[in-house]
């Protein structure tokens, strides 16, 4: 299997279930609640599922890859920056690092721009 497809099932994944982690999980409030965003919670779980659903579509459809690696690649700079503002552990900001060096690197490749 080609390394952009297993990026983009295992973004997809990790997305899709975080998103409905940060719908339903009492944890995520008391989380969103820590970086003063708990008016985005809802919506960041939406995006998310959204995104990673857009991942898996976008292996047959170029433009919804691009739009979700991209979107996501954004929110996980955000969700960064946020760790970072709070002054969370560098353990605790990793995996967002992580999914935003991924999802950027789905987007560039995707628009043929890694060569």
């Amino acid at each position: 299997m080609e390394l952009r497809t297993l990026l983009v099932v295992g973004s997809s994944l990790a997305f899709l279930g975080y998103g409905v982690h940060c719908l339903r999980s009492d944890s995520m409030r008391s989380e969103f609640a820590r970086y003063g965003l708990a008016h985005l919670r809802v919506l960041t779980g939406v995006l998310e599922i959204l995104a990673g659903a857009g991942l898996l579509v976008g292996l047959y459809w170029p433009l919804a890859l691009q739009v979700s690696s991209g979107g996501l690649a954004l929110l996980m700079l955000f969700a960064l920056l946020a760790r970072i503002r709070v002054r969370d552990a560098v353990l605790l900001w990793l995996p967002a690092f992580t999914l935003f060096v991924v999802n950027g690197y789905i987007l560039l490749d995707s628009l043929g721009t890694l060569g």
